[in-house]
């Protein structure tokens, strides 16, 4: 089923909140109704990772199909999971009920759906270690498609969504979740957890970590990290750190490592800088954040600065991490 509101305000569509509406909005709760749906719409999930820099011209199609369906093998509980189901509560749910494994990624805002197509992750863990098909429509095709996990061209942050963004409206994503399970205490802050901690301590301390260093997007609009950590060869890393004796490092392979966005904004001594009613975070140099009537002009202006500043002092250009949209679409980060 399909329902349609006209001119209606995005302000409570995405977190970042700015004032910005929308020609028309189409819920959708039943994947069959993408065949017959006129194909002109920009796909929304929970807008935690989107930000409307101006009024949209363009329908926008928000993904409210729901569904938790589960099996089990002898090595790993099967789920079908509609894309229109909170990804927090998904993880909530499956704790509950016995079949860990999301634990790490708790607390990540947004949908289902969003989650193979951003490829989320935190704390040592990605979505992609827990999915194994992804079923969608095919815009061009027309055509309902299934998607084993080899086929997603998973990466970091990045997927077969995310590279032909706009073809594909996710509508399931499937999950195994291994009955062998292990808490993934890979990443630093996890570190100090015993080696037996169960899936809900590790879960709870994720929680306590997210929410001393991010802001809540209900109390400071923010659409959380907004630049990628970036990827970088072993040889820049050695010029960098002869100059910066503590920039932290996370290997990616033999040839490149991955450095932190938030620290390098933090050294700049950005935290705080603000344009308008947009800022950098005070806590986390990583986010930006909505202070009160923000533009999508202030914005793009502090963005701006930051990716300039950056690249002047270290030689890396920053790429967003955030779906930025102008009145026709989808902006070029």
């Amino acid at each position: 089923m399909t329902t349609t509101h006209k001119l209606i305000s995005l302000k409570e569509l995405h977190t970042f909140r700015l004032p910005y509406r929308a020609h028309a909005v189409v819920e959708l709760t039943s994947a069959d109704d993408l065949a017959q749906l006129k194909d002109d719409y920009y796909v929304l999930g929970e807008g935690s990772n989107t930000i409307f820099t101006e009024d949209f011209a363009c329908r926008i199609l928000r993904v409210a199909i729901s569904g938790y369906e589960c099996s089990e093998t002898e090595a790993s509980y099967e789920l079908r999971i509609g894309a229109g189901e909170n990804w927090h509560k998904l993880v909530l749910k499956t704790l509950k009920d016995g079949m860990p494994g999301l634990e790490n990624l708790a607390l990540i805002p947004g949908s289902v759906g969003a989650a193979p197509v951003q490829n989320i992750g935190a704390y040592g863990v990605e979505a992609a270690q827990f999915i194994s098909s992804v079923e969608a429509w095919d815009r061009k095709k027309k055509e309902f498609v299934s998607f084993a996990k080899n086929e997603c061209g998973f990466a970091y942050r990045d997927s077969l969504f995310k590279q032909n963004a706009g073809r594909y409206v996710i509508t399931y994503v499937n999950f195994s979740l291994p009955k062998n399970w292990q808490p993934n205490l890979s990443y630093g802050a996890l570190a100090g957890l015993p080696n037996d901690a169960s899936a809900t301590e590790v879960m709870d301390t994720v929680i306590t970590i997210r929410n001393s260093k991010l802001p809540n997007p209900a109390v400071l609009p923010n659409a959380g990290s907004f630049f990628k950590n970036p990827v970088i060869s072993v040889q820049h890393f050695a010029t960098l750190v002869a100059r910066f004796p503590d920039l932290p490092k996370y290997t990616v392979d033999d040839n490149h490592v991955k450095v932190a966005a938030g620290w390098l904004i933090d050294r700049l001594g950005l935290k705080g800088t603000t344009c308008g009613g947009v800022a950098v975070h005070d806590k986390q140099a990583l986010v930006l954040v909505n202070k009160g009537g923000a533009s999508g002009t202030d914005l793009l202006k502090l963005a701006k600065l930051i990716k300039d500043k950056v690249y002047e002092e270290f030689a890396i250009e920053l790429e967003i991490e955030v779906r930025l949209l102008d009145k026709k679409g989808l902006m070029s980060a």
